[in-house]
């Protein structure tokens, strides 16, 4: 049965039938609670354990702002990007991390095992942003008279 078929059948419960059948059906939906956002911008969290390391590269990949990698190697070089993706594998050695960088438009790919820290060291593009703030500004120009309202993104540096 095709998708278009299959929303039209009476004896499905998310119909528009189904629903008519019981008003209550809406008032009893799940609410699930917002959350708040750690701030991580300036952090160097701990890399001790495994689960540490794995932990971290999670909250790296969901950071709106650049990260700044230290590697194991003797001279313990840096790299700093934007941690855009992470291929997860059984162990350290076979997860990696794909960074875009701003000065080139290298896509480094570093295993995990090289990783000797994570510093969030670019600005979190988002910290203190929400939809919220951006309709009362718009409700604020409007309020003022101000024709043919555009709200423009922040510059981001």
């Amino acid at each position: 049965m095709s998708g278009r078929e299959h929303g039209h059948d009476p004896a499905l419960p998310h119909t528009a039938q189904a629903v008519a059948a019981e008003p209550h059906a809406t008032d009893e939906l799940e609410v699930v609670p917002g959350f708040e956002r750690e701030n991580l911008q300036g952090r160097i969290p701990q890399l001790a354990t495994e689960a540490d390391v794995r932990a971290v590269i999670e909250k790296a990949f969901d950071y709106r702002g650049d990260v700044t990698i230290t590697r194991k190697d003797k001279d313990g070089s840096q790299i700093t990007g934007y941690l855009f993706d992470r291929r997860i594998g059984p162990t350290l050695a076979n997860s990696v991390v794909r960074l875009m960088l701003a000065t080139s438009n290298e896509r480094p790919a570093i295993p995990y095992s090289e990783i000797a820290a994570i510093a969030f060291t670019g600005r979190d593009t988002a910290a203190g942003k929400s939809y919220e703030a951006w309709v009362k500004k718009y409700w604020e120009k409007r309020a003022k008279g101000e024709k043919n309202i555009s709200i423009e993104p922040e510059a981001l540096e």
